[in-house]
């Protein structure tokens, strides 16, 4: 419980830190080319720092942040989720899915999969790898991620459940809480904009959303791009080696095998309880150990499955 109590105090501090230094240098530099040298790496540190703000609200979502305290479990979740505007019920759902259907076939959960069927195969293929590229490399995932918790906020749940099997036991209670917890984060955003100013939002919140659009896009899928598929759904995954500074930053979600394996243990015991993928699925998701050529993989584009 210290260890998350700590997490969380670091965590709004260094958003706070971001914030400030970003308004900072806004303020305090003249525009012009070293003004942009000295934002925009402190604007992709605040986009991570968004990411981290996600994989703290995983953590919620997993109930692992204060396990036997399920209301301040879901209220510390709640609170660091609010930036992002993702009501953390709408959160579990969708990652529960995920952890239990995690690219079962070419239908079910696997984002780098494209069936074609029917004609004009070549003008389709065309078309998906385009998708691809928007979705990795310029924030499409973050919209693909945006459309889905705009389902589960406003789709009435009978219809929902024809559209994905994701939202099974939906209902409109869920729904409704959803509903108030996206109203929340709104609320958060319309107040910093009302009681701050146009300035300060932008560079608090409004650049900072747009640098974790892409890193989200660009990192959410390096773990299971081009993995097995079959219904031994925890091996489809792989991990990659520590990165200290990003490690640090995305609380050892690089250990992403021994957490589809465990999903049970926090993110500060993953290190010591690393579980090697077995054998059989290791020579496939296991290609690269490398964090950053795990990225740059995603350029080789999409898996097509063609079926007439």
């Amino acid at each position: 419980m210290h260890r998350n109590t700590t997490l969380i105090i670091e965590t709004v501090l260094v958003f706070l830190l971001n914030s400030l230094l970003a308004l900072s240098i806004h303020r305090l530099t003249t525009p012009g080319i070293w003004q942009l040298l000295l934002y925009l790496p402190l604007l992709l540190f605040q986009g991570l720092w968004y990411y981290r703000l996600y994989i703290v609200g995983h953590e919620a979502a997993h109930k692992k942040l204060f396990p036997g305290h399920p209301l301040l479990n879901d209220m510390a979740g709640t609170l660091l989720l609010i930036p992002l505007l993702v009501p953390i019920n709408i959160y579990r759902k969708i990652h529960y899915f995920h952890h239990g259907f995690n690219r079962k076939d070419e239908h079910t959960s696997a984002l780098d999969n494209f069936v074609i069927k029917g004609k004009f195969k070549s003008l389709k293929r065309i078309w998906y790898f385009f998708i691809w590229y928007i979705s990795v490399f310029f924030g499409g995932f973050f919209i693909h991620s945006l459309v889905s918790v705009f389902l589960f906020l406003f789709m009435p749940p009978k219809l929902a459940i024809k559209i994905s099997p994701a939202f099974k036991g939906w209902t409109y209670r869920d729904q409704l809480q959803a509903i108030a917890l996206f109203a929340l984060g709104l609320g958060f955003h319309f107040s910093i904009y009302y009681h701050f100013g146009r300035e300060v939002y932008l560079f608090t919140m409004g650049f900072p959303m747009l640098a974790f659009a892409w890193v989200l896009s660009l990192l959410v899928y390096i773990f299971h791009y081009d993995t097995s598929m079959g219904d031994h759904v925890r091996y489809n995954v792989r991990s990659v080696k520590k990165v200290p500074v990003f490690s640090w930053i995305l609380m050892n979600f690089n250990e992403h095998a021994t957490h589809h394996q465990y999903p049970n243990i926090p993110w500060y015991e993953l290190p010591d309880k690393r579980t090697a993928l077995p054998e059989s699925f290791a020579v496939k998701n296991q290609n690269t150990w490398n964090f950053f050529r795990a990225i740059a993989n995603q350029l080789k584009g999409p898996h097509i499955t063609y079926e007439d």
